[in-house]
């Protein structure tokens, strides 16, 4: 027993170790800087595609045909350039969190992320026009480019702040200016760096960084990332963690996040292609949409399931007053009142329920996808708070809220048993308590 209680020690130990590394903190930070804008062009792809049959020909028959061309440009300006967002915002949250100049370190790793992409677009008739920035390579496509170039630049900058190295004016001197020339030494590391990789790959492999990346990793790891096996580890993980006080989302998303949110937009590059996502193989499954909201009901470890069984089974004072205070802020996916009021945390009676219930959404919602009965994922998304059903058909019409019912029912039946049998123990306590009173 010792032995388990110190590996599991050690485990949650360098667990916790990870997710404090600065440059996983940077990637985690920058994905929830995403949301505003992956939020703001899901509110007008909603509006494009809202899952009612016949709304599109009503809204054409009013505004003309292309109706949908503005809503559309929206969507492309933001989830389109979630790579150019990424870049920025992961090298000022890394530069920030050392002390440095955080704006201008943003400003350099643009300028390097620029440098780097593909010279030229092809259009379909096979035509090379030079002078543009690419906006297949803006997106999905290069955000683990975006991801190591912002580690490679925010390492400069620090690296150059540290060592005192730049150009020195005198105190008379404007900040502004000492800022500019203070910038100027991780500028042409930078940028020099950036010269030499566009070279290398420019002429030895006849492709650009993002490009070679995309082929040889990210499209690989999105692959695995979209399996089903792969939704059971990181559905499961997420929980694990969580359980053991470490908010699992966070730690994991510092690594999937990047992933499933090219999933979602490579989703949503078929549907303006003019393909269909029911029955396409080049559709993904595994997105963030199914990550966040079709297994997190009620908040991480699908608790929603946990309130429902609290009002079916529930005696004891402890569970049904938790559940009581948890069931609003439940209905809006914030779940710390059970977390931490019951607690579900270092709980034994709850560990087995909260990895199941949210696996099994998760299973339940891919195969309901994979088989057909429903669509993947297109770019929309909804808020995190968005109470369960409502957003299933947001996200997916009737056949996303059905999705999210059945897994209410399952979440439901898993959470059951151990509510009871947590419950009769906490009846015991309080009964016992109230015998200590008496006397």
């Amino acid at each position: 027993m010792t032995d388990k209680q110190e590996i599991f020690d050690r485990f949650i130990e360098l667990v916790g170790k990870f997710g404090q590394i600065r440059s996983v903190q940077s990637v985690r930070e920058s994905m929830a800087l995403t949301m505003p804008f992956t939020i703001g062009g899901s509110i007008f792809l909603l509006i494009a595609n809202v899952p009612i049959s016949g709304y599109s020909e009503f809204m054409a028959g009013i505004f003309g045909a292309g109706w949908t061309d503005s809503l559309n440009a929206v969507a492309s300006g933001t989830f389109g350039a979630l790579a150019l967002i990424i870049v920025v915002g992961i090298t000022y949250n890394y530069v920030y969190i050392d002390g440095g100049d955080a704006s201008i370190a943003s400003m350099i790793a643009l300028a390097t992320f620029l440098i780097l992409l593909p010279p030229e677009i092809v259009t379909e008739s096979g035509e090379s026009i030079g002078g543009v920035i690419p906006r297949n390579w803006i997106g999905s496509n290069s955000i683990l480019t975006a991801i190591l170039v912002s580690f490679f630049v925010s390492s400069i900058c620090v690296y150059c702040r540290k060592k005192n190295w730049g150009i020195k004016l005198p105190d008379s001197v404007p900040m502004e200016v000492v800022r500019s020339f203070e910038a100027f030494t991780p500028c042409i590391i930078c940028f020099t760096s950036a010269a030499i990789v566009y070279g290398i790959c420019h002429h030895l492999f006849e492709t650009s960084l993002p490009e070679l990346f995309f082929t040889v990793i990210q499209s690989p790891l999105q692959g695995l990332s979209d399996t089903l096996i792969g939704g059971i580890i990181i559905t499961a993980l997420q929980s694990i963690l969580f359980w053991a006080g470490i908010h699992g989302p966070n730690v994991v998303n510092g690594v999937v996040a990047p992933l499933v949110l090219a999933n979602t937009w490579e989703n949503q590059q078929l549907l303006e292609a003019g393909q269909q996502l029911m029955g396409n193989p080049a559709a993904h499954i595994f997105t963030m949409q199914l990550n966040e909201v079709f297994t997190k009901s009620g908040g991480c470890g699908f608790t929603m399931g946990f309130l429902i069984a609290c009002y079916i089974a529930a005696k004891s004072e402890q569970m049904k007053t938790v559940s009581k205070i948890a069931l609003v802020p439940g209905i809006f996916n914030i779940n710390e009142p059970i977390i931490f009021g019951l607690p579900i945390v270092f709980n034994p009676y709850m560990i087995v329920p909260f990895i199941l219930a949210p696996t099994f959404a998760m299973i339940i919602t891919y195969l309901s996808i994979d088989l057909g009965f429903m669509p993947p994922f297109s770019g929309t998304q909804v808020p995190w708070t968005t109470p369960t059903i409502i957003s299933g058909f947001l996200l997916n019409g009737w056949q996303g809220a059905i999705i999210q019912i059945i897994n209410l029912i399952v979440a439901t039946l898993v959470y059951l048993p151990f509510v009871k049998l947590y419950d009769k123990v906490l009846l015991e306590e309080e009964d016992a308590q109230k015998g200590l009173a008496d006397e």
